[in-house]
């Protein structure tokens, strides 16, 4: 088999405990997907770091996450230690070369990488509900709440833009809830706390401008090689919810920019989602139904999904159907759920007739691995017990100065290093409201002394109001009163009342003189 149509994983063992059957991954099926099992300590991240150093030699971009920072190793020269060298020659990997791969880091936080950022109209209601686990109500409001950014042309970019709005469409309760649907204020401030939760755990870091270009997850190098775009989540994963969430609008956003290839000679973009159980612990339905949609619509853009978890069962089963090519590093079966867990792995398995492959699972050694992938015409092959091959790249993580050194010479290098605060939602409604205060001011202004005078009816001068055929409008008065305004008001009711008196006692006087 050619080497530039296959990923060498490593070789599989005869019955009579050689290694000698090569096992690969043919590049043409990379767009199929994929599953890497195993408990810790079994090898599952040097699996990762073997496929994605295949990928990248193949000119196929690669996204991973680096979970615990072992991955960044990727990036340097790999070390000729015994150990390595053994496994090589046991795999018969003749020539053992090292190489470095390019890499490009990325962090949500800016810390370890570049910044990724996203803005908000972009992640949509669905998966922010999904982030910060509003209910069904509280969900209702905030797709009103983007309707009515649509309608009114405000952009959602970063998180004070989605406060701003709520905070108007509270004010306007009544107005939108007439068209829309009941917008209460509890629903509103549930919102806005979970917003303050979200900003707190980071999330202000990842909405905003500029937003990340999916081009430039998509890169090769001058000598052919893919990208492998390393994002650091040891942080991250501190808050899981915003992991997934973020994982899965990259796999929305790269489902819906891409064009449909068919099924190309090697894939566009392999993108690897460790730890995948975060992405559906105690997800609701409409989400997991999102993901299956994305994993089986998108090998059509040439792309392919690899999970990375310990567990087979942390995989919905609808998700797992869609997975042809799989590695299972061993799992031990000392509870009822580990038990179960095995037969799943054993049963998802094209069988060997030479060895019991539940039996292999909890037998299986660090580095070994029970290895089926899909060969001509897609069909899965026999699943064989396989010792994998080492890496070219260093077995495990970069200095801090390596780091920086590599984010500085990066080819992104000050595209998304400093963020960018357009006129967005937040400061188009601060300039509504300043124009409503000053339209405000004015006209209490124009009640209160913008006339030159007040006039009294019945003993003022009321001709102003007689210049024309019709009477004019008068301003509606305020019902505050100025002082000279109550001063005058006490004069005339002090006269009325003197003049009704004297009138009164005349009446009297007179009738009483008659009789």
């Amino acid at each position: 088999m050619a080497q530039d149509e296959s990923i060498f994983i490593g070789a599989s063992r005869k019955p009579d405990d050689s290694y000698q059957r090569p096992e690969a991954l043919l590049l043409k099926y990379g767009n199929r997907h994929g599953l890497v099992t195993g408990a810790t300590g079994t090898g599952k991240t040097v699996t990762l770091q073997i496929l994605a150093e295949g990928f990248s030699n193949a000119g196929v971009p690669v996204f991973c996450a680096d979970i615990k920072g072992d991955l960044s190793g990727i990036a340097m020269m790999g070390e000729a230690k015994d150990f390595l060298v053994a496994r090589a020659q046991a795999v018969k990997l003749d020539p053992y070369e090292f190489q470095e791969f390019p890499v490009i880091f990325w962090d949500l936080f800016g810390e370890q990488g570049h910044p990724i950022r996203a803005t908000v109209s972009e992640m949509g209601p669905l998966l922010l509900s999904r982030l910060m686990n509003l209910t069904d109500a509280q969900e209702g409001v905030l797709n009103i709440a983007f309707r009515i950014a649509d309608e009114e042309g405000l952009l959602l970019l970063d998180m004070k833009d989605l406060q701003a709005l709520l905070t108007n469409i509270a004010d306007r309760a009544e107005e939108i809830g007439a068209r829309y649907g009941n917008v209460t204020r509890p629903s509103v401030g549930a919102i806005q706390r979970s917003l303050l939760v979200l900003e707190q755990q980071g999330g202000n870091h990842f909405f905003g401008e500029p937003a990340l270009n999916i081009a430039d997850i998509m890169r090769t190098t001058r000598d052919g090689r893919g990208a492998i775009n390393v994002l650091a989540a040891d942080k991250l994963m501190m808050n899981p919810r915003l992991y997934a969430t973020f994982l899965l609008w990259l796999l929305s956003e790269l489902f819906e920019v891409l064009p449909e290839v068919g099924d190309p000679d090697k894939p566009k973009l392999v993108f690897f989602f460790d730890e995948a159980h975060l992405l559906f612990d105690e997800a609701p339905k409409i989400v997991v139904d999102r993901v299956e949609q994305v994993v089986r619509l998108i090998r059509s853009k040439g792309v392919g999904v690899y999970f990375v978890t310990q567990n087979p069962l942390d995989v919905p089963e609808t998700v797992l159907a869609q997975l042809g090519n799989r590695v299972q590093h061993a799992l031990r079966a000392y509870t009822p759920r580990e038990q179960k867990a095995v037969k799943t792995a054993a049963d998802t398995f094209r069988p060997n007739p030479d060895f019991d492959c539940a039996k292999a699972i909890t037998q299986l050694g660090t580095g070994e691995a029970l290895v089926s992938t899909l060969e001509a015409k897609g069909v899965p092959s026999m699943v064989q017990r396989t010792l994998v091959r080492p890496p070219a790249s260093r077995l495990g993580p970069v200095t801090p100065q390596e780091r920086q050194k590599l984010i500085n010479e990066s080819p992104v290098a000050g595209q998304y290093d400093k963020a960018v605060d357009r006129e967005s939602a937040f400061e188009m409604l601060q300039k509504k409201a300043a124009q409503a205060q000053q339209a405000q001011q004015e006209a209490q202004q124009a009640n209160t002394g913008g006339g030159g005078g007040w006039t009294i009816p019945g003993f003022g001068n009321d001709s102003g109001s007689q210049t024309s055929g019709k009477s004019a409008p008068r301003p509606r008065a305020s019902n505050r009163q100025s002082v000279s305004e109550a001063a005058i008001k006490s004069v005339v009711r002090s006269v009325g009342s003197s003049l009704g008196r004297e009138l009164v006692r005349g009446i009297l006087g007179s009738l009483k003189k008659g009789f």
